[in-house]
């Protein structure tokens, strides 16, 4: 019997070779495969995985997977054929495109043109290229070489770059941790850019680390919504504020028993938009730690 992977990877395989997805088209994502068949994300990965091994398909930044073989770029004389920067690059692409999820050696290696123990030479295994991915992702938004004027200015800059980041690499929020936190020398600049930043109140040490871990969980935390989000947009075709609309009749017979919703006036309308809510909570989070330490810099004076 032929298994789920290879029906899928044979319906895409004949989908190319009719002429119905051309080169340099764009076949379904391993999510539009798992919703189509119904199936797991590793089967829907695999058949890709089948697929670029073949040559038929590969992975495009900020496209998703396409029709064709990979084009790898020319190799200059004296440098070696595959260096550690390509396999991040290509990792975060795949990423970017399909989710951390469905990022494994082997679909790295396929994307390469190389074999899978090539990569372990380059990168270490899979966590290790993960957080080379991460702290590569998060240095593409370098601080400004100007100091800040005040704290406050400080931790925003910091907070809006990290937001950036995220917003730009769907996977990274999930990728990051807080209890434990990964030792990297982006992850590092914007803490001690917090640390610095709070550091002008005063404060002990303890305090300063627990403020920057707040800015730091709190805009990880709402950027953990964003590919959720996309995800959910994807899935039923519908936006935020869309889907709202749909349960507006719904939300109408359930919020009559709430008095807080029925302050909010009848036929309340609300936008919902994650980069406004970001903003929000991020001043909400400012003014409260100047409430906190503004205190503790006025009995240094």
């Amino acid at each position: 019997m032929t298994a789920p992977y290879q029906q899928i990877a044979a319906g895409i395989r004949a989908r190319i070779s009719t002429g119905e997805l051309g080169q340099g088209e764009r076949v379904p994502s391993t999510r539009e495969l798992m919703r189509e068949y119904g199936v797991a994300m590793a089967t829907a990965t695999k058949a890709l995985t089948t697929l670029q091994q073949e040559g038929l398909v590969h992975s495009r930044p900020g496209v998703g997977t396409v029709v064709g073989p990979a084009r790898r770029t020319p190799v200059r004389d004296g440098e070696p054929a595959l260096g550690r920067d390509e396999v991040v690059r290509v990792a975060i692409a795949l990423a970017d495109a399909e989710g951390l999820a469905a990022l494994s050696m082997r679909r790295i290696a396929s994307e390469l043109g190389v074999s899978t123990m090539g990569l372990y030479r380059h990168v270490g295994g899979k966590d290790a290229l993960v957080l080379q991915m991460v702290d590569r992702a998060i240095a593409d938004f370098p601080f400004p070489p100007d100091e800040p004027a005040g704290w406050r200015e400080g931790i925003e800059t910091a907070a809006r770059l990290q937001w950036a980041a995220y917003r730009r690499h769907l996977w990274l929020p999930g990728a990051v941790t807080i209890g434990r936190p990964q030792l990297l020398p982006s992850l590092l600049s914007h803490t001690d850019a917090v640390l610095r930043a709070v550091g002008r109140f005063g404060v002990d040490p303890s305090t300063a680390m627990y403020a920057a871990i707040t800015v730091f969980g709190y805009v990880r935390g709402v950027a953990l919504n964003l590919e959720s989000e996309a995800l959910a947009e994807q899935d039923t075709g519908m936006t935020a504020d869309e889907w709202a609309g749909e349960q507006a009749d719904r939300l109408a017979v359930l919020a009559g028993e709430l008095p807080g919703f029925r302050g909010l006036g009848e036929g309340f309308d609300f936008d919902f938009d994650l980069d406004q809510l970001f903003e929000f909570g991020l001043q909400l989070v400012l003014d409260g730690l100047g409430v906190r330490l503004e205190p503790v810099r006025s009995r240094l004076r």
